[in-house]
């Protein structure tokens, strides 16, 4: 066939003919399907750029298993209105966004299967029982008495705990703990840091005296505590509670959960670190000096928080770390129902 003279001058500006010519949807679509990645990406490993603990991927990502059911229905939406779509074009751009949809659900999953959910009990039916030598560790958010004393002891004569980790529960509530075990033969002495919202310890007598070692400071805007032992052998014992990651407090919040940091980095090998630290392993990343003991039970997608919401679909926010001197033998997240908390108790087994 002939060439024209329209086809020599296009060839000369370098131009391509209009059907070798991308669609202006296609390009858009591309575009926004590799952003759309990029951004599914982060949210599935933020870690990898740093941005753990920005605001807005922070508060997305406590929640991984709403991102899981969010992600799996968009994409069968998106599938399903694909398959109606006209022309072809169109349903193959969908067809692709419902599968990127779909994998990042996968991701997500995978990410929490790779955590483990542990197993969940409600005492007395299972409460995790020890050998002889084990630490027992209870952690549980009181929210300000919303859960009793009585029923915190309860709960303690069944877990047998050698220390019991109380953010939002003050003097008088860990006193009257203190009592009650008391009267069971469970011998604890009680101690309490700060006065708004504060936190409190108990710690078996077996380990000896206690003193709280204000020169540690504590983290920004609610108390934390660092409890050192007067008896060789005895492991220090922190109690963590930074504040919540939200909009008014987000600096104060990763300066909380630097403050952790640096208790697990600088007080021994042998510390024990409990509370609610309002952050997932998503947000606390690697803590040099310490490992978090759900993580190394395969416990660490069991949620604690909101109590009201399946363990399976709540945040992981309560935690117990440990040094490098500490086995973890067991991790386990309690159904406590009745009881007024917004937190479940956390309780690590702990074998030196």
């Amino acid at each position: 066939m002939p060439v024209t003279t329209e086809q020599r001058a296009s060839d000369r500006l370098g131009m391509s003919s209009p059907r070798q010519r991308l669609p202006r949807r296609r390009i858009v679509a591309i575009a926004a399907g590799i952003v759309t990645a990029g951004m599914l990406v982060t949210i599935t490993w933020p870690q990898a750029f740093g941005l753990h603990r920005t605001f807005g991927i922070a508060q997305v990502i406590a929640f991984r298993p709403v991102l899981v059911i969010g992600f799996a229905v968009m994409g069968v939406l998106v599938a399903g209105t694909a398959l109606l779509m006209r022309p072809r074009a169109r349903r193959i751009n969908a067809l692709i966004v419902a599968g990127v949809l779909l994998i990042a659900a996968l991701a997500q999953s995978a990410v929490l299967g790779s955590r483990g959910w542990g197993s969940a009990f409600a005492p007395p039916r299972g409460a995790a029982m020890p050998v002889d030598g084990d630490l027992i560790v209870l952690s549980w958010n009181a929210q300000g008495g919303a859960t009793s004393a009585r029923e915190i002891a309860e709960l303690a004569l069944t877990v047998r705990p050698d220390v019991i980790a109380l953010p939002e529960t003050d003097a008088v509530a860990a006193d009257e703990v203190r009592a009650i075990l008391a009267e069971h033969g469970i011998g604890m002495t009680a101690s309490t840091a700060g006065d708004w919202i504060p936190t409190s310890v108990l710690i078996s007598t077996d380990l000896g005296s206690y003193r709280l070692d204000a020169s540690r400071g504590s983290t920004p805007g609610l108390p934390s505590g660092v409890w050192l032992p007067e008896a060789e052998g005895s492991p220090p014992i922190v109690v963590a509670h930074p504040m919540p990651p939200l909009p008014a407090s987000m600096n104060s919040w990763r300066d909380g959960l630097n403050w952790v940091a640096e208790q697990c980095r600088t007080v021994g090998d042998d510390v024990i670190v409990a509370g609610d630290l309002n952050a997932t392993v998503d947000h606390l990343g690697v803590v040099p000096g310490c490992s978090d003991a759900a993580a190394v039970a395969s416990a660490a997608a069991s949620g604690t928080w909101p109590s009201t919401t399946p363990q399976a679909l709540a945040s992981p926010i309560d935690h117990v770390l440990v040094g490098a001197d500490w086995t973890v033998r067991g991790v386990q997240v309690i159904d406590t129902p009745g009881t007024g908390s917004d937190h479940r108790p956390i309780v690590a087994v702990l074998g030196s």
